[in-house]
């Protein structure tokens, strides 16, 4: 029997619903239940054939566990050691080598200094900053501040001046944050993307309330063409980053699709703030997938997800491999070579040889004769 596991955590709707449709579709060999950790052993299995994790984000004790887990066989989705790696300002780095179009934006440094720091530990940051060109570059005000790292809305702001710029930032403490572009857009989509292949667009107003974001709109309410390119945006990002499951934005700005968030790895899914429809889409689809990778599964092999830019980076290396190789046997040959040597010199004597045998040959000829 191939167990799914479901992490989580205040959850009450989307994890059980996803455990119910699971167990009632009764594939065979096939069992879905909550993730149950009574100890983590180092190299040990944890039983499971597929995890998918809602929750290590927030408890570094399970997001190292999973990664046990992955080691020892599990498919964990999203991979943990991408997650771990991964933050919202490359994100945006990636997308700018891949082509998909992002807001403008630049880094900014905590406001107050990390625990055990003090300023000697910040002798290569200039001060001041190079405000007024980082402004420029984003196209001034209005903008928007937010953490490089994280997700749910938190500790976003809108910035009218750079006088509220300064006040905002000394509220964000040890937060790194991102300055970025505003977009004024005409469109907004929020889109579930599962297994880099399954697409839900869901047409969205990130300025509403936060009950009243997902508008009673659907595909059909929007040209087929426009449709399109989001889904092929959508698909794009996530097979660059390697997430399974995973939420994408996009604001449309003169037709042109800006990716504005799109690294929530455990994404919302709840019923009362997705609806109903939404929120069916995603339960179907999330179960058929993880049964899908639970047979799939091979405990002896590495389940893991990887995204085109860890698996390019991967490949890039391989003819530098080969090449050292090469490089290594050049030697190999310059002792064969050295060896033949002795060869050629045995082989004088040989041709001598012939010389001395000639006037032999002739001499019965002549005595024929």
């Amino acid at each position: 029997m191939k167990k799914i596991g479901i992490l989580f955590g205040r959850e009450k709707t989307f994890p059980p619903a996803l455990v119910d449709r699971i167990n009632s579709k009764n594939v065979k060999g096939i069992m879905a239940e909550p993730v149950q950790i009574d100890r983590v052993v180092q190299g040990e299995s944890c039983g499971y054939a597929v995890i998918l994790d809602r929750i290590s984000q927030d408890v570094p004790f399970y997001r190292s566990m999973l990664k046990n887990a992955a080691g020892t066989g599990t498919a964990v989705i999203n991979n943990p050691f991408w997650w771990s790696a991964d933050e919202k300002f490359f994100n945006n780095v990636l997308m700018t080598k891949i082509g998909v179009p992002v807001p403008k934006t630049v880094l900014l440094p905590s406001n107050a200094r990390p625990d055990d720091t003090t300023e000697e530990s910040f002798r290569n940051l200039m001060m001041p900053m190079a405000w007024p060109e980082m402004i420029e570059y984003i196209g001034g005000f209005p903008a928007y501040m937010k953490p490089h790292s994280g997700g749910g809305w938190k500790s976003v702001y809108k910035l009218e001046s750079m006088e509220e710029l300064f006040e905002k930032h000394r509220e964000t403490g040890q937060l790194v944050m991102m300055l970025q572009e505003n977009i004024d857009f005409t469109d907004y989509f929020r889109c579930y993307c599962i297994g880099q292949k399954h697409v839900h667009i869901m047409p969205y107003e990130p300025r509403n309330h936060f009950h009243e974001r997902y508008l009673p709109k659907t595909e059909a309410d929007y040209p087929k063409e426009q449709m399109d390119l989001v889904r092929e945006t959508v698909l794009k990002i996530n097979k660059a980053l390697g997430y399974d499951f995973n939420t994408v934005e996009l604001a449309f700005r003169n037709g042109v699709p800006y990716a504005i968030d799109f690294c929530n790895p455990a994404p919302d899914a709840d019923d009362f703030s997705v609806g109903p429809v939404n929120f069916e889409w995603v339960v179907e689809n999330m179960a058929n997938y993880l049964i899908e990778r639970a047979q799939a599964h091979d405990a002896k092999k590495n389940n893991l997800s990887w995204g085109e830019f860890v698996k390019g980076a991967v490949a890039e290396t391989t003819p530098k491999a080969k090449s050292t190789q090469k490089k290594a046997a050049a030697p190999v040959k310059k002792t064969t070579t050295t060896a033949k040597k002795p060869a050629a010199t045995a082989k004088k004597p040989a041709a001598s040889a012939k010389k001395a045998a000639s006037p032999a040959k002739k001499a019965p000829a002549a005595k024929t004769k």
